[in-house]
């Protein structure tokens, strides 16, 4: 058997067990979205047979292995795939910046169901991981005083996270501890009466949120990484935004799992540019084993993506959700400096009226992530 043939099997295989998984979840998808309709059904269910007679089987236990467990060793190889080993999303049960925070009083909970069916979505498209942004939309025990009137049970984050992982999906959570008075990224962490500056990176800061990540932590599940933001860090000294990053490099390593962050030195605005330098500061005193997203949603910013490739980090790229063009040019460039992941994201709230944006952005954006286009 040829590798394309294997491939092309694979495909074929993996299409009709997506299949069979939404016959089997009809109920939930009638309510929710659009089910494939049985004429598609039957034309994939034949497409399986004819792939298992000709001993796809063997093939679809290793496509199958690739897709569930997303391989990230650290890419020092050159890649020669046009398949980031990491195909993340990033899922919004809420958010805080500028634009964000001046709509707080009016926001709703999360919708389950819309979450549900992006998951099946990514599944379908063939992304491997899905991080959650959590913030204050869900009820921690730990710290009931920052529920606010969108906030929902723990529960619901659990279900979303164990139907992520049914789908196949490694479930990343992510809490944004970068401070910054303008874009409010960690004004979720704040008490009733807390003010900005109170238990400025003291012991009771990270006490606390150390006991909000192992919450999540319990619920999610995650197999390798937590995402804690610091992107446009605007309050922290270069020093005290380096100790930070350490100070939760530290504690997550203590649990097992690697640090994911935000790098913003593709910023090329003037309003933007100290966190530019604060990022690239960055760079040269963090933890090697730190991985680094780095967002651009304009253009593809290649003199950056080899710079922290040189200097030894696991590198995703966080290109636009829409423009399938820059996101294939930033692929190609991140893949090609030996980056292992792509990394999408919409800042958009996981409800009912973002439901059909969201749902294609990813169907936009899929052949783009799993190296197809």
């Amino acid at each position: 058997m040829t590798p394309e043939t294997e491939e092309s099997q694979v495909r074929v295989v993996q299409s009709a067990r997506v299949a069979l998984r939404r016959q089997l979840v009809g109920t939930r998808q009638n309510r929710v979205g659009s089910p494939m309709n049985r004429r598609e059904f039957i034309k994939l269910g034949l497409g399986a047979a004819a792939a298992v007679v000709s001993g796809a089987p063997k093939a679809l236990s290793a496509a199958a292995t690739n897709v569930r467990h997303p391989r990230s060793e650290r890419g020092e190889a050159m890649s020669e795939s046009k398949t980031p080993g990491v195909r993340g999303y990033l899922l919004h049960l809420t958010h805080y910046d500028p634009s964000w925070f001046g709509k707080k009083s009016e926001e709703k909970p999360f919708d389950l169901d819309v979450g549900l069916e992006i998951v099946a979505a990514l599944e379908e498209e063939r992304f491997n991981l899905l991080a959650v942004d959590c913030a204050d939309a869900v009820q921690y025990e730990s710290h009931p005083e920052l529920a606010r009137h969108y906030t929902v049970p723990m529960e619901k984050l659990e279900r979303l996270a164990v139907s992520a992982r049914d789908h196949g999906l490694d479930v990343v959570p992510k809490l944004n501890f970068s401070r910054s008075c303008h874009h409010h990224h960690n004004d979720w962490m704040l008490g009733l009466d807390e003010q900005w500056d109170h238990h400025f990176d003291d012991d009771a800061y990270w006490q606390k949120a150390f006991e909000l990540i192992d919450e999540l932590v319990a619920v999610c599940r995650p197999k390798q990484f937590f995402h804690v933001g610091m992107d446009e860090d605007h309050d922290r000294s270069y020093t005290q935004y380096i100790a930070a990053i350490e100070r939760l490099r530290s504690g997550l390593n203590e649990r097992n799992l690697r640090t994911v962050i935000w790098n913003d030195t593709a910023i090329n605005y003037p309003v933007g540019h100290i966190h530019y330098e604060k990022s690239l500061t960055a760079e040269k005193e963090i933890s090697k084993d730190i991985v680094q997203i780095l967002w651009d949603y304009h253009s593809v910013p290649a003199e950056a993506v080899g710079r922290i490739r040189e200097r030894g980090f696991e590198l995703w790229g966080a290109p636009g959700s829409h423009d399938r063009a820059q996101a294939r040019k930033f692929r190609d460039t991140v893949l090609g400096h030996g980056g292992t992941g792509l990394f999408m994201t919409t800042w958009s709230h996981c409800n009912d009226p973002n439901r059909q944006w969201l749902l294609n952005g990813i169907r936009e954006m899929g052949p783009v992530y799993r190296g197809e286009e």
